[in-house]
């Protein structure tokens, strides 16, 4: 069986994720777990995680969805794992637990991905002027392409960062890299997200990750 992270908007009324799961359920997907992203407007953006059976393409999955009236796929992708109930507490908890500061941040990198549906992610601090930067921690799926520099720290608030600047590797923009930062703890320190092939961070998305970084920033005082 594979399982895959389903990320679709729908209209935000009675029946409409009854319809979707009778319309996944057509094509043999098991839904194993689902996750409310942002609401708002009349339409509703969900994370589902389905299994389909052997020999089964994912492309089923988008096709059995946007029958429906009202619903878009915004990205299928493959995923590991069942997803967690309250994910985050469980990794400020290893965070916590983890011992002095390196190994703290190096949990952070770690669990992140997994918990915030990510692709990789990077502690990063700002060293002298024009951009000048040092890793404090990565993940093991952080890329291997070097970035020179990062114009956009110090940073103040938790952002969606522009992944066309002149700063992201020509090979992060053709793999369409989404990206998100936060402050970790001052505007010098930054927790930074990358989603390969999309899709972009949303406003709810970029506000988890602000709340998090704020709660990490506190255990490594």
């Amino acid at each position: 069986m594979s399982s895959y992270l389903l990320r679709v908007e729908l209209d935000d009324r009675p029946g409409s994720l009854g319809s979707l799961a009778v319309a996944l359920g057509s094509v043999r997907a098991d839904i194993l777990s689902l996750d409310v992203v942002e609401r708002g407007q009349g339409s509703a953006i969900d994370d589902l995680v389905v299994e389909l059976p052997p020999g089964s393409m994912p492309d089923v999955l988008i096709t059995a969805a946007e029958r429906l009236d009202g619903v878009r796929v915004h990205s299928v992708r493959p995923h590991t794992g069942l997803l967690e109930a309250h994910r985050e507490l469980e990794l400020i908890d290893h965070v916590a637990a983890a011992g002095d500061r390196q190994a703290k941040l190096q949990k952070l990198a770690d669990e992140a991905p997994r918990v915030l549906r990510v692709s990789w992610c990077a502690v990063l601090r700002a060293e002298g002027s024009a951009g000048e930067f040092r890793r404090l921690a990565g993940s093991p799926g952080i890329p291997e392409t070097q970035v020179s520099a990062v114009p956009w720290l110090p940073i103040e608030h938790a952002s969606a960062l522009d992944n066309t600047a002149d700063w992201v590797p020509a090979v992060w923009r053709e793999m369409d890299t989404a990206l998100v930062a936060a402050p970790l703890g001052n505007p010098n320190t930054a927790i930074v997200l990358g989603r390969t092939g999309g899709p972009a961070f949303l406003p709810a998305e970029v506000l988890r990750l602000g709340y998090l970084a704020g709660i990490v920033a506190t255990l490594l005082r």
